[in-house]
């Protein structure tokens, strides 16, 4: 009797810790550091956070609207440098424990020229915020396929023309003069 009692304890307990064991060597996906939205979280890289970054661009893939979510976590103003590719490098200064909303509805567009991309690809992009180093990383692109996604996508800005224009003073012909005689 007591070795049939104690083949069920061992045969229970062997149940338990069968059916419990995956969840101990399994990871959990709730614990799965993830970006639940279309862009990307920038791994903390200097004093301003880089939230939701993704880039829409144009039909063309050449030029490209940043959109982003930057905050300043410290007290101070700091500024964050921004480049995709060579391209020119743009900074944004933000002021300490602040928030700044780039490219979105209310916000001026912060806009890359020369890009060559396409929409569903990653590009690089560069992110430098105090005394870091900075830090390169892939932000998906996007384009205006989605209806809500269509008023972020960059236009280009009109090339300055020349009009011929219209002289200030009027000439008048002067009188021909006539002999005197």
């Amino acid at each position: 009797m007591k070795s049939r009692l104690a083949a069920s304890i061992a045969l229970s307990a062997l149940v338990i810790v069968g059916a419990t064991g995956c969840a101990g060597i399994t990871p959990q996906a709730t614990t799965i550091d993830y970006s639940a939205s279309d862009g990307a979280n920038v791994p903390k890289s200097g004093p301003i956070e880089v939230r939701n970054a993704f880039v829409v661009v144009d039909e063309s893939g050449t030029l490209g609207n940043l959109v982003a979510g930057l905050v300043n976590t410290t007290s101070d103003a700091q500024t964050i440098h921004i480049s995709i590719g060579d391209g020119p490098s743009q900074s944004v200064r933000i002021a300490g424990q602040k928030s700044v909303s780039l490219g979105g509805d209310d916000a001026k567009p912060m806009t890359f020229e020369n890009l060559d991309t396409k929409a569903g690809a990653t590009i690089d992009v560069y992110f430098q915020s105090g005394d870091a180093e900075g830090i390169k990383y892939a932000i998906p692109v996007l384009d205006g396929t989605l209806p809500y996604y269509s008023k972020l996508v960059p236009t280009p800005q009109p090339s300055p023309t020349t009009k011929p224009v219209a002289p200030a003073v009027e000439v008048t012909p002067t009188p021909s003069e006539t002999p005197v005689g």
